[in-house]
C-alpha cells in the first residue's frame, strides 16, 4: 500500500497517539473551528492547564496543530496539511478492511 508506506513507522506512532486520545481529538476539532489560545482550550476541560499544554504538543509532534504567539497567549491552530494526510492514512486503511472483510464473504461463500 503506498500511501502507507510514503510514512515513516515514527511518524504514524505520534500521529495515531495523538488522535487515540479524546481530549486531543476535542481539541483539535476546536482548533479547526478557530484558534483558541491554550488558556481558551482550558477552560473546557476539567483538568490543569498544565494538563491542556500537553495534550496540545502531543499533537503538535504529530504535526496536526501548530502554536504561534500572538501577544501573552499560543494560539493553536490546525495544520490542514498534515490533518489531510491523516484522512488519507485512515481512508487507506479503510481500504484494506473493505478488501479482507470482502475476501473473508468469499471464502465464507465458498463452503456453502
Amino acid at each position: 500500500m503506498v500511501v502507507l508506506r510514503e510514512e515513516n513507522e515514527e511518524s504514524l506512532n505520534q500521529l495515531f497517539r495523538a488522535l487515540a486520545d479524546g481530549t486531543r481529538r476535542d481539541i483539535l476539532a476546536r482548533a479547526i473551528a478557530e484558534a483558541p489560545s491554550v488558556s481558551e482550550l482550558a477552560a473546557h476541560y476539567e483538568m490543569s492547564f498544565a494538563a491542556v499544554q500537553k495534550h496540545v504538543a502531543v499533537l503538535q509532534r504529530a504535526g496536526l496543530v501548530r502554536k504561534r504567539a500572538h501577544g501573552r497567549e499560543q494560539l493553536v491552530s490546525t495544520d490542514r496539511e498534515r490533518l489531510q494526510r491523516a484522512t488519507e492514512l485512515l481512508d487507506s486503511y479503510e481500504v484494506l478492511w473493505r478488501q479482507r472483510v470482502a475476501q473473508l464473504d468469499d471464502v465464507l461463500r465458498e463452503g456453502e
